[in-house]
């Protein structure tokens, strides 16, 4: 007898409730990864791919445009630019016209950090020297809205960076005029530093003032695949390596590269 209130066998509620009970089955749901807490399955599903961005800081300057093949080659994602200018940051890097010389050595997209000030004079300059993105610190100058909205009319992706000083909520205002996000997990100038251990709440709190925006949030500093397991878990998913993607010269860049991608999608529970 069948009990009161349930639908008839056959009938179109039946078979639907049938159907949605074989796909909460499916053998395939064991494989999807474990959902991060507080965010829903559709927005984790959307998230950015992890993206190694080696910086060629670290690179051998006397021969950068072979450098900047063999990385290429090795699996980078974007090259990363370090531009410093001894004023903003206590190092001098290069300029535009050395980027301009080895941007025909790749076809990946430069991913060019302005540790300089004031920054608005060069933007044009970098952006014709072939920048894909320009990400300008947040503390080199009065006018950050503005700034960016230059390096889009301009028609290059805009960034934005903050040290490790630096409150995040600096950013916030301008978070609908960015494509990026970059937290410094060093004082920036120099590579080979150590990770700082509290940019990982940051990344954190940065993910959570994104919400739903499409911006990717990017980490430099002290980047091996230790922290950028860390980095990964608190949300990034840009990594900028210079003394480790480059360690142990050529023949090695791929397995940098590759143990790199690994730590980050494993840690933010990522499909491999």
């Amino acid at each position: 007898m069948q009990r009161s209130g349930a639908p008839p066998a056959g009938r179109p509620e039946m078979r639907e409730a049938s159907r949605l009970r074989s796909a909460r089955l499916r053998p395939d749901e064991a494989a999807r990864p474990e959902r991060i807490p507080g965010m829903p399955r559709l927005e984790m599903l959307m998230r950015n791919p992890i993206v190694i961005a080696p910086s060629i800081l670290s690179a051998d300057f006397s021969r950068l445009g072979e450098e900047v093949r063999a990385i290429d080659a090795a699996g980078a994602d974007w090259i990363h630019v370090d531009i410093m200018d001894g004023h903003f940051v206590p190092n001098i890097s290069f300029g535009p016209d050395v980027m301009r010389h080895v941007r025909p050595c790749t076809s990946k997209p430069f991913d060019v950090h302005l540790m300089i000030s004031p920054v608005d004079l060069y933007l044009e300059a970098f952006a014709k020297a072939g920048a894909d993105r320009i990400t300008v610190q947040a503390e080199a100058g009065p006018h950050l809205h503005r700034s960016l909205q230059t390096v889009r009319q301009l028609g290059k992706k805009a960034g934005v960076v903050i040290n490790p000083a630096t409150p995040v909520d600096v950013i916030e205002f301008v978070l609908d005029d960015v494509d990026l996000v970059l937290i410094m997990s060093v004082n920036p100038g120099f590579g080979g530093q150590q990770f700082i251990p509290a940019a990982a709440d940051k990344i954190a709190r940065v993910k959570a003032l994104i919400g739903g925006r499409p911006i990717h949030v990017e980490v430099d500093g002290g980047i091996t695949p230790e922290t950028a397991a860390i980095a990964g878990r608190a949300g990034a998913d840009a990594f900028v390596a210079g003394s480790y993607a480059f360690l142990g010269g050529p023949q090695n860049y791929a397995a940098n590269i590759e143990a790199l991608r690994k730590a980050a999608e494993s840690a933010r529970g990522e499909w491999v």
